[in-house]
This record gives C-alpha cells, sequence and structure tokens, in this order.
C-alpha cells in the first residue's frame, strides 16, 4: 500500500486526506443517524398518552424536547396545542425543515468528497502523464518497459480517486435515503400527535367509549 501511496506522488496528499475526512464523516453519521437516537422506539405513543391525560407542564414539554428530533418536533406540535390545527400544523413543518437540516449535517461534505476525488484523481494521472513525457523528451524513449511502468504509476492516482469517490457516493446516498424514512415516519408521528390534542378528536372519543 506505502509503495502505491509513493508511486502516486505528491498528489496522492489531497487524496488521503479526503479519505480521512470521508471515514471521519461516515462514523460520525452513523453514529448520530441512529434509528434509537432519532426515533426512540414507543416516544410517540407515550407522548400521545401524556397529551391525553393532560400531563404537560413546561418543564416537561422541555424534557422532551433534548431527547432526540422527534421529541423535538412533538414538542413543537405541544408548544402551540391550543391554537387551531392549521397553526399547529405549520409550527411542526417549520420546526421539521430545521431539524432535517441538523440530520443533513456534513452530508454536503461528504458529496463534494465523491465529486472531487475521480478530478483529483485524474489530476494527479495527467501530473504524473506530463513529467514522464518530459523526460522521455529529454532522454528518449528508453527501455519499453520502464515506460510502461511509469504509465502504470500515473494510472496509482485516478484508481486512488475512484477508491475515495465510490465509497463516499455510496454512503452519501444512503444517509439521505435514511433520512428520507425518518422524516417520513416523524410527519406520521407528528399528525396522530395533532389528532391526539385536537378537541374534536378526544370528543369523539370520549362519545364512543360512552357509546
Amino acid at each position: 500500500m506505502l509503495e502505491l501511496v509513493k508511486a502516486g506522488g505528491w498528489p496522492m496528499i489531497p487524496l488521503l486526506l479526503l479519505s480521512a475526512f470521508a471515514l471521519a464523516i461516515i462514523v460520525e453519521r452513523f453514529w448520530a443517524l441512529r434509528r434509537t437516537a432519532v426515533l426512540p422506539p414507543g416516544l410517540g405513543q407515550e407522548v400521545r398518552v401524556w397529551a391525553a391525560r393532560g400531563a404537560l407542564d413546561p418543564a416537561h414539554i422541555e424534557s422532551l424536547r433534548n431527547t432526540a428530533p422527534l421529541g423535538a418536533l412533538l414538542a413543537a406540535a405541544l408548544d402551540v396545542r391550543n391554537r387551531p390545527r392549521e397553526e399547529i400544523r405549520e409550527r411542526v413543518e417549520d420546526v421539521g425543515r430545521h431539524i432535517a437540516f441538523r440530520m443533513e449535517r456534513y452530508l454536503n461534505a461528504l458529496g463534494t468528497i465523491a465529486a472531487a476525488g475521480p478530478l483529483l484523481g485524474l489530476f494527479g494521472t495527467v501530473v504524473g502523464m506530463i513529467q514522464m513525457f518530459l523526460g522521455v523528451m529529454d532522454h528518449g524513449v528508453g527501455d519499453v518497459n520502464q515506460l510502461a511502468g511509469g504509465i502504470g504509476k500515473a494510472l496509482v492516482c485516478a484508481a486512488a480517486g475512484m477508491v475515495v469517490a465510490i465509497p463516499a457516493l455510496m454512503f452519501h446516498r444512503h444517509f439521505r435515503a435514511r433520512i428520507d424514512g425518518y422524516i417520513v415516519q416523524m410527519e406520521h408521528e407528528a399528525i396522530a400527535l395533532m389528532d391526539a390534542i385536537d378537541p374534536r378528536s378526544r370528543q369523539t372519543a370520549q362519545a364512543a367509549a360512552q357509546g
């Protein structure tokens, strides 16, 4: 491996730095986007029970807000629970956009690495080819095997760029898809909570229970 890095020359340095950044982002996003950290199991049902019982005070809501992104979204709905449903929906949508933005943290950087990797690899290849042909101009073609080896060394950077870019692109798409799935589930939980705190829904439920 070290031999390949040396063969690629100095253009390998930015590629190695990009690979380190990409690895750090991937590990951090895997940890931050764990399902249990974003959508704690049973939290939505628990909050709906609180709302139905009226066991909601500012300290309780603030504690909910700090639990997870889902808790922050549900807390936003509870902050304006006494307002019309349309106002509650607008608040949930506004807070949901902020939550989605926080969950997408560093993903633009990961996408940039996926796009820049092949370009840096191509740049390293071009630099290597230029150096090789300048050598040919100064000393002639010489040994064909040596010429082929020089071309191979020049292509090391191109291969390294793809090695950096392909995993970065795959994980970028993976995290985007995971976040989209989380957003859909959080919207579902928010709608269920709005139904639970809607006075008309509570009256209907009470009438059904008495009947």
